[in-house]
């Protein structure tokens, strides 16, 4: 799972960067909660729970089997 993960974070990626910010990986867990970091401007930005749970959230969800919740660690 963590490469497809890795896999899908990359095609998000080009997103983030155009507004400044950047997505990491930090942990994929056995029961599917991918742990991430939000970087750059999307680190501080009033619209980064919007960005991680509607847009990185929702979009490893349909292409990950197994993917649970996604959540921001520091």
């Amino acid at each position: 799972m963590l490469e497809d993960v890795k896999k899908v974070l990359d095609t998000v990626r080009p997103a983030l960067q155009a507004d400044g910010g950047d997505v990491e990986l930090v942990e994929v867990t056995e029961d599917g909660v991918v742990k991430v970091k939000l970087v750059g401007a999307c680190g501080h930005c009033p619209m980064s729970t919007m960005t991680l749970k509607m847009g990185i959230e929702r979009t490893l969800k349909e292409k990950v089997p197994g993917v649970k919740e996604v959540i921001s660690v520091q």
